[in-house]
Formats: C-alpha cells, sequence, structure tokens
C-alpha cells in the first residue's frame, strides 16, 4: 500500500490496522476522514451523533476519537467528558475535530478530557498526520516506564 505519510513516514504499525473512529455529523467532513484514514491503512467506523459515538466507544475500544463537537443530541464536550471518566474507556485518544478555532476553544477540548484538537477546514493529509502523531506520542508515553 502507498504510504500518504509526509515526510515519507510509515503507515499504521506492523499488525492489525489500528481502529479509529470519525465521530462526524456533516456527511462530507465524515466522509472525507474516513476515506483518507482508510487509504492510509486505518479501519474505520463511523458516528453521526454523541450517543452513537459513545455507544461504539464502549462497544468497538477504538484506539482514536476524531471527535466532532458540535453534534446533535449530545455534543462532543459532553460525550468526551463521559468517555474520559469512564474506566473502560478512558484510555481512548480523542482530538476535537471542529470548526471552532480560536485559542479558547483549544483550552475547552483539553478541559474536556481531548487529547489534542484539529480545527476545521483541515487538509487531509494533516489529519492523517495528526492521527498518526497522537497515535506515536500514546505509544511512546505507554513505553516509558513510570518513575
Amino acid at each position: 500500500m502507498n504510504s500518504i505519510f509526509l515526510n515519507d513516514a510509515a503507515g499504521p504499525p506492523a499488525g492489525e490496522a489500528p481502529l479509529v473512529m470519525v465521530a462526524e455529523d456533516n456527511p462530507d467532513n465524515r466522509m472525507i476522514a474516513s476515506t483518507m484514514l482508510r487509504h492510509s491503512g486505518y479501519r474505520v467506523i463511523e458516528a453521526t451523533t454523541g450517543a452513537e459515538a459513545m455507544r461504539l466507544a464502549r462497544l468497538e475500544k477504538p484506539v482514536l476519537i476524531l471527535m466532532d463537537v458540535g453534534m446533535p443530541d449530545i455534543d462532543g464536550w459532553t460525550a468526551t467528558r463521559t468517555l474520559k471518566s469512564d474506566p473502560e474507556t478512558q484510555h481512548i485518544i480523542i482530538l476535537a475535530f471542529t470548526a471552532h478555532a480560536l485559542p479558547a476553544d483549544r483550552e475547552h477540548a483539553l478541559r474536556a478530557g481531548c487529547d489534542g484538537y484539529l480545527a476545521k477546514p483541515v487538509a487531509p493529509l494533516r489529519l492523517v498526520r495528526e492521527v498518526q502523531l497522537a497515535l506515536l506520542a500514546a505509544t511512546s508515553k505507554a513505553a516509558t516506564p513510570a518513575d
């Protein structure tokens, strides 16, 4: 498979491809993100509401969620706080995926429990690169012995 990562970096680690959830109510944004991630070798599941994102996260246990914060029913902030407070899902990496691009919005995302923040619109290659970097950071953190 051809890699589309920047700097000719490798795609997902060897073995089973990581499962990523795209939680996004906008069909165009969801399709672009999902297509880019699948093309890059990730397995992808999709959610269109906050409630569906929480249900699928508990059921499927993705390693990472791209969480739109402005979804119908339960917003992404609430879904993130709920998932991060649950021992079964608190390990899932959650990147806020939002059109809110002010510095205060980034702080709000971190306070809600997000592990990172992507402001829309985001170039497809940058989206894939940010997912890759978040997964690498989590792997590095897990491999570092605690003091």
